[in-house]
């Protein structure tokens, strides 16, 4: 039976910094595949994360909400109970809801409105990757035989095969579950893969790409002195510290060549569903749940309000007869904006417990959100705990356990070397954008702002969100 409804693929990545994409303009990572999506779609190089870590980031992405709402404000593998998952909404409307890959929702096996879930989650007894790499190479084989880390910095390049690496893997189960779908329904299928996330271990042609290039210098703002823990001694999984010139060039260079990996993986996928005639007729979102501060500031790993961290790719590619104008599109969009703009593309109501909006709308010019706000409790450290606000061209971060302000201007200051938070010729602006935040958390009534200032939180709070 035909369906007119398109199909949705919804390709996601961990811990991909939204500027490593070539079209945000970095100048050696290359994304060929994605960076083509802005000439049948659109490219918003102002996305960001309401929750820079796994789990609220994709709670945020799967119920179109942000930080509160989803019920999490920070990460905790805890079950969610929320009905109106973007998968219960397609599959009630007669999609096909295929996940592949990885996952970190909790219970890890729990549907969440998909029909069929095959995971890549690190865990025994829940990771069919592992499963499947253990009959092809024996009872040893491990995803992590050399030695790497899961939330490490060390890197090198992978240690067996091209074809045994999960990124290879995760594609592979896809095109097998699209071959394999109910033809009389449309698709949705969600791709995700656990890279660029460490360990930063791409195949030896994408860290060949690589290691013999000169890359950028590595950014470290006029605040950042409190960071700098030096090595050796430094624990391969530490947040702060100070790495040698060769960690750091190892370390990017693997992370990079993750991020070129797949994106020939998604160029495979691309293929492949034009093969099968498909692609034409499939909407697909190219998105990340946070980014990777890669030693900027001294800083590793995620959960903080910095570009490195909390700016996340957001590309979309139109499917035919979706007339919409394409190309950069400066706004300020997050997760919570994924699920909204699919339901608009396939025609669906949006339910109201979502609080995003779709980016169709900015697309073609209606009134937009001022700015975006995101946070995350206690992690690595009570004092880099956050609360931020950004418009895409400026940034104010509050911290509650030590009631410290910063403030950045992104036109002219990206990288966020110059903190300006106490520079009298922006003490208006500062001001403005406290106010924001007092009003907004005010109105949540769990101990961040009495609705008159900002409070400061001496005891340690936890990442559910407190009703």
């Amino acid at each position: 039976m035909p369906h007119d409804r398109p199909n949705i693929l919804l390709f996601t990545t961990d811990q991909h910094r939204g500027d490593h994409v070539s079209i945000s303009g970095h100048p050696i990572v290359e994304t060929p595949f994605v960076d083509a999506f802005v000439n049948q779609g659109a490219y918003f190089p102002n996305a960001y994360s309401e929750i820079p870590s796994t789990t609220g980031a994709r709670r945020c992405l799967h119920g179109g909400q942000g930080s509160y709402d989803c019920g999490l404000i920070g990460y905790a593998g805890v079950e969610w109970h929320e009905r109106n998952t973007l998968a219960h909404v397609l599959a009630d409307n007669g999609y096909h809801c295929i996940n592949v890959g990885w996952r970190n929702m909790h219970p890890r096996r729990k549907l969440y409105g998909f029909h069929t879930v095959i995971c890549h989650d690190l865990r025994e007894g829940v990771d069919d990757y592992w499963d499947w790499l253990r009959e092809q190479l024996g009872p040893n084989a491990h995803e992590r035989g050399h030695a790497c880390d899961a939330n490490g910095w060390l890197a090198r390049p992978w240690h067996l095969e091209e074809r045994y690496h999960p990124t290879v893997w995760t594609t592979d189960v896809t095109l097998e579950q699209i071959r394999k779908r109910d033809p009389t329904r449309p698709f949705f299928v969600w791709c995700s893969h656990l890279r660029p996330h460490s360990p930063y271990d791409p195949p030896q042609f994408f860290w060949d790409m690589y290691i013999d290039r000169e890359l950028p210098e590595i950014p470290v703002g006029d605040w950042a002195a409190k960071h700098d823990i030096p090595n050796p001694g430094l624990e391969i999984t530490a947040w702060h510290g100070c790495l040698t010139p060769e960690q750091d060039h190892r370390g990017r260079v693997g992370y990079m060549g993750t991020c070129t990996h797949i994106d020939y993986e998604l160029g495979r996928l691309l293929q492949q569903l034009r093969a099968m005639g498909l692609l034409d007729n499939t909407l697909i979102v190219f998105t990340s749940d946070h980014g990777d501060m890669m030693g900027d500031h001294h800083l590793h790993r995620k959960t903080y309000a910095y570009e490195g961290s909390a700016r996340i790719p957001m590309l979309i590619r139109y499917p035919d007869g979706l007339d919409l104008p394409g190309g950069v599109f400066e706004q300020v969009v997050g997760l919570q904006d994924v699920m909204p703009t699919i339901l608009e593309a396939v025609g669906i109501p949006v339910p109201d417990s979502v609080t995003g909006k779709s980016m169709f709308a900015a697309i073609r010019g209606e009134e937009w959100r001022e700015f975006f706000h995101g946070e995350h409790s206690p992690c690595y450290s009570v004092e880099e705990a956050m609360q931020y606000l950004t418009d895409g061209r400026e940034k104010y971060i509050y911290f509650p356990a030590t009631g410290e302000e910063q403030f950045f201007d992104l036109v002219n200051d990206r990288q966020e070397l110059h903190d300006l938070a106490k520079a009298p010729a922006h003490s208006d602006r500062v001001a403005g954008w406290r106010q924001r935040l007092i009003e907004l958390l005010g109105k949540r009534g769990d101990g961040f702002s009495d609705g008159e200032k900002l409070l400061v939180r001496q005891e340690r709070w936890g990442p559910v969100a407190e009703s």
